[in-house]
């Protein structure tokens, strides 16, 4: 079909929080090292054209709010000036059991 699966989003929006985490000088590999995780809750996202094979995608990806245990990322996905799709996750903190955790704070600071 020539267009990226819709499958691929949700993948691409891990990559971007992941890429934020790194960018505020966290480490996810350290954070599950501390016991903690942080498990999706919520998914949306809103198609509005498109990604085709080959194109040269911008990921904007930000921390909207943070709460004691939940927090929010919002996304634009972008081919040059085109929104291709929007989209929104919370995520939740927990401990290896799955048990609610408070968000690090650090985690938190940069919304």
């Amino acid at each position: 079909m020539s267009v990226a699966h819709h499958a691929a989003y949700a993948v691409w929006l891990e990559m971007g929080r992941t890429e934020l985490l790194r960018e505020s000088g966290g480490s996810y590999r350290q954070f599950e090292a501390d016991g903690l995780y942080l498990v999706v809750v919520k998914l949306e996202i809103k198609y509005r054209a498109p990604a085709r094979y080959d194109d040269a995608l911008v990921l904007e990806t930000t921390l909207s709010t943070g709460g004691p245990v939940k927090i929010t990322h919002t996304y634009i996905l972008r081919r040059d000036a085109e929104v291709l799709a929007t989209a929104q996750t919370v995520l939740a903190c927990v401990d290896e059991e799955g048990r609610p955790q408070a968000t690090p704070r650090w985690i938190t600071a940069e919304s």
